[in-house]
């Protein structure tokens, strides 16, 4: 398994919108993509922090390619409107070694 982590700075008043926008990109680019899904998370500065998992590298890696692009316009609108700042790079990319996650399987 491998996983990629990005993160987000959303304007004030804008988070319900960003979440919901990245609630719905993330079931098309797992539909699109072959993604296991992702998680949101929010740091201590405020930062939204997606931590995305794949089957490997490969696959991340031809939909980083072709930046995740999906069929919705208005969601991927809704994403971009509520951003303000982001990074261009992933900030990890990680091969998994071990996983202990209980998924409630």
């Amino acid at each position: 398994m491998f996983v990629a982590a990005y993160w987000w700075k959303v304007h004030p008043g804008k988070e319900a919108q960003f979440r919901a926008a990245w609630r719905r990109g993330t079931e098309l680019i797992q539909a699109k993509y072959g993604s296991l899904g992702s998680r949101l998370h929010r740091d201590d500065q405020g930062r939204f922090i997606g931590v995305a998992e794949w089957p490997d590298r490969a696959t991340w890696q031809a939909a980083f390619d072709a930046r995740m692009v999906y069929d919705e316009p208005a969601t991927r609108a809704a994403f971009v409107d509520a951003i303000a700042d982001a990074a261009t790079e992933p900030l990890l990319l990680m091969e998994v070694t071990d996983d202990l996650l209980d998924r409630g399987s």
